[in-house]
Formats: C-alpha cells, sequence, structure tokens
C-alpha cells in the first residue's frame, strides 16, 4: 500500500526548474552544436577582451561587443528549441512561443544599450585621448570577423532569421543596396548576392572590421589615436542603427499589434465571413501576432435565429484559418424581441398613483386664433369642422396615463389597435374628476356618438 502524504510536496526553486528545462533543451542533438558554438564564443570573448585591456582601444571593445551579441543570438536559438519542444499547459494556452520574441527583443535591446555605453566612452576620450597600442589590435579584429561570420553562417537561427526579413530596414542596409545597384550594374553575376539586400548581421560584422583596419593604418602610419574614436562612434551607430528595427517589430508583437501587411486580407475575409448564408453581423475582432510568423485571433458572429451554428462555424473558421491559424470564434444567435402591446382591457386594481405619469397639455397661444368650439386654429372663410367637441384648450386640468416605462418588455402583449368600445373608454378614475370621463380631452359631456353637436342633438 502506498504512503498517504498529508502535506504537498515543497515546489521546485527557480534554479531547480531551469535546470530541468536545460536539461531537456540538452536532450536534444541539435543543440549540442549549439552548446558547442557557446562555450566557444565564451572563450573567444575572454580572450578579446583581454585584447582589448592591452590595446587600449574602444574601437575593439565596441566590437567585441558584437560577439557577446552573438552569444545572446545562440541562447536564444536554444529557447527556440526549448519551444518547439513544449505543448500548450493551462497556464500557456497559446504555447510558447512568445519567449523567443522576448529573448530575440532582450538581444537586440541588450546591444543597444552597449551601442550607448560605448558612445559615452568615445564622448569621454574625446577630452583626453589616451595611446593606443596596435600589437594584438589587426589580430584581434581578424579573430572576431571570423568567429562571427562563422557563427551566423553555421547556425540557423530561426528567430533572428524571420524577424532580420521581416523587419524594417537600417539605413545601412539602404545604403549598401544603393552601392549595390551601382555594381550590380556593371557587374550583374553579383546580384543573387548583394541584392534585394544583405544580411545585417553579416553586414555589420564586415562593416566593423572595415572600420578597425582602418584605424590600424592611420595609427600606424601617422600615430592619429583619435582615429579610434572615431571608429567607435561609427560601429556603435552601426550598431544601434541595425538593431532598433528589429527591437521595433519584436516589441510590436509583444503588444499585440495586428502586422500591418496582413491588415487588407483580414478585410477582405471578414467581407466575405459577413456574406455567408445565415450571418447577420460579424463584430469584435481582434487579431494579433502570437509569434514569428504566427496570428492568433477571436470574432464574435452574430446569425439568424433559424441558422444552423455548426454549419456556419464551420464556414466561418474555413474562411479565417488560412490566415489566422489560431483562431476563437463566438457564434450566437439572434436575440432581438420585438415589443408588444395589450388589447385587453386593465384591471382597475392595477391602477396606482405610483404606476403613472402627470402630464400637462401644453397652453395654447393666443385666444384670438382658436375656435371656441374645437381649440384648433380658425381660418378666415374655412368650413366648420367635422367634429365638434367642446374643448376650449385653456386651463386643461392634466390627464393622469399609464407609465409604460415600468412595464419590461416581452410579457405576451399583442399587438394591434382595439376598438374605441374597448381601450379608450375604460372609465379611468382620476382624483377629482368624474369615473365617466371621455378618455381623450377629460370631460363629461363629450359626446359618445359621430355626428352630433355638443347638447347631444343630431346635427341638421
Amino acid at each position: 500500500k502506498g504512503t498517504i502524504h498529508l502535506f504537498r510536496k515543497s515546489q521546485r526553486s527557480l534554479v531547480g526548474k531551469l535546470t530541468h528545462e536545460f536539461r531537456l533543451v540538452a536532450a536534444d542533438r541539435r543543440s549540442w552544436k549549439i552548446l558547442l558554438f557557446g562555450a566557444i564564443n565564451l572563450i573567444c570573448i575572454g580572450f578579446l577582451l583581454m585584447w582589448c585591456s592591452s590595446t587600449n582601444s574602444i574601437a575593439l571593445t565596441a566590437y567585441t561587443y558584437l560577439t557577446i551579441f552573438d552569444l545572446f543570438s545562440l541562447i536564444t536559438c536554444l529557447i527556440s528549441y526549448w519551444v518547439m519542444m513544449k505543448k500548450p499547459s493551462p497556464v500557456y494556452s497559446f504555447g510558447f512561443e512568445r519567449f523567443e520574441v522576448l529573448a530575440v527583443f532582450a538581444s537586440t535591446v541588450l546591444a543597444q544599450l552597449g551601442a550607448l555605453f560605448i558612445l559615452k566612452e568615445s564622448a569621454e576620450r574625446f577630452l583626453e585621448q589616451p595611446e593606443i597600442h596596435t600589437g594584438r589590435l589587426l589580430v584581434g579584429t581578424f579573430v572576431a570577423l571570423f568567429f562571427n561570420l562563422f557563427t551566423m553562417l553555421s547556425v540557423r537561427n530561426k528567430p533572428f532569421a524571420y524577424v532580420s526579413e521581416a523587419a524594417s530596414t537600417s539605413w545601412l542596409q539602404e545604403h549598401v543596396a544603393d552601392l549595390s545597384r551601382s555594381i550590380c550594374g556593371i557587374i550583374p553575376g553579383l546580384s543573387s548576392i548583394f541584392l534585394p539586400r544583405m544580411n545585417p548581421f553579416v553586414l555589420i560584422d564586415i562593416a566593423g572590421a572595415l572600420a578597425l583596419c582602418i584605424t590600424y593604418m592611420l595609427i600606424e602610419i601617422n600615430n592619429y589615436f583619435a582615429v579610434d574614436t572615431a571608429s567607435a562612434i561609427a560601429i556603435a551607430l552601426m550598431t544601434f542603427g541595425t538593431m532598433y528595427p528589429m527591437s521595433v517589430y519584436s516589441g510590436k508583437v509583444l503588444l499585440q499589434t495586428t502586422p500591418p501587411h496582413v491588415i487588407g486580407q483580414l478585410d477582405k475575409l471578414l467581407r466575405e465571413v459577413s456574406t455567408l448564408d445565415g450571418v447577420l453581423e460579424v463584430r469584435n475582432e481582434h487579431f494579433w501576432t502570437l509569434g514569428f510568423g504566427t496570428l492568433a485571433g477571436s470574432v464574435h458572429v452574430r446569425i439568424r435565429r433559424d441558422a444552423n451554428e455548426q454549419m456556419v462555424l464551420a464556414h466561418v473558421t474555413n474562411r479565417l484559418y488560412t490566415l489566422v491559424s489560431t483562431l476563437t470564434v463566438q457564434i450566437f444567435k439572434d436575440d432581438w424581441i420585438r415589443p408588444t402591446l395589450s388589447s385587453v382591457p386593465i384591471a382597475n386594481n392595477i391602477l396606482n398613483i405610483s404606476d403613472h405619469h402627470i402630464i400637462p397639455m401644453p397652453s395654447l397661444k393666443a385666444a384670438d386664433n382658436l375656435n371656441p368650439v374645437t381649440s384648433t386654429p380658425a381660418k378666415p372663410g374655412s368650413p366648420p369642422p367635422e367634429f365638434a367637441f367642446n374643448t376650449p384648450g385653456k386651463n386643461v386640468s392634466p390627464v393622469i396615463l399609464l407609465n409604460t416605462q415600468t412595464k419590461p418588455y416581452g410579457l405576451g402583449l399583442n399587438h394591434g389597435t382595439a376598438p374605441y368600445s374597448s381601450v379608450l373608454n375604460q372609465g379611468l378614475g382620476i382624483p377629482g374628476m368624474g369615473a365617466t370621463q371621455g378618455f381623450r380631452t377629460g370631460f363629461t359631456n363629450v359626446p359618445s356618438r359621430y355626428g352630433t353637436n355638443t347638447r347631444g342633438q343630431p346635427r341638421p
């Protein structure tokens, strides 16, 4: 028999959780190459930092930060493999794809912070320029260039490859693209290499190495130490300009915005959905980027009462699934109820003072413009009105009407107009007035038959 534990086991610590997830990733053979490159990267960074200290070159330090960024990119690649192994959980119902988006955003932001640090140090060096030793400057440049290019071309980094293609071009890419068009116009065979645009990471590695080579030559020839500071500023600006578009793109993904390039396609699909048989309205639609290349969305669809919910759901999902891989559709039928009125006589015991409004009759403008018989404006030469009621139109007491605002809809009330004998003359009691008064004017001497004068005698 098993042991009964009265208390729950203590939860695993954060270090224990990270160790467990790392073992899960390390069990895959595809991760071994990334771990090997990561170990070599750490050794290379250690040597480069020592050479930066011995040469006193801030330009080499700025170039070494690109090697540190390569280490971040390798960690992002490991996170991408871990995301593919993990399945959605109740806590993360959409999966773990946003972790690799967060890793790309953090890596690019840290690279930009390093560039800002280089700019700050360069501004201080302009005030007091130290002496630069070129003994290991060129060696460190070629070691960093070789390792960076070898890492970028050997390891397939899916998150950064997608971001570099989806994000907007940097200013360095645009200037190189203009130069490449001129070169390809002379040598068309190079168009497959330089066009449409180069890899931003390879481009910044080559440009940084070129700046360091120029620095080495100028220092060796003229002892012009200020060029080292200028090269550091150039490398920092190139780093910042390359990483900024990627940070903006990954940040928009984290903010759950809709990608601009799919807005037109989404509008077209929603118009097609709104024209499906049984669909009355499509509303509360929201689409966002879940991960790199993954679009999620939710939409509410109102359908007719006689429509088949499953059929409409299948058609809507079939239309939107071509673009939205993770889709949530809420189907609900039309719940609009038309209000009705009653033609049944209302009992006197349900008429209370609290259920009524007292509506005063509007006063008329002038007595000389009114007919004292009908209370309607008299026109000179007009024939007498068809119905002559004794309604002078002045000082009329207020009429108590039923308060329709306190009566809810949908109580089985019917439509239609009722005859005067059943509705209009129900003998509604008003305090201070007779119980047999007329419904329209509130006077007791109103005739009950058309075509009679005020005394009840037939008209000639």
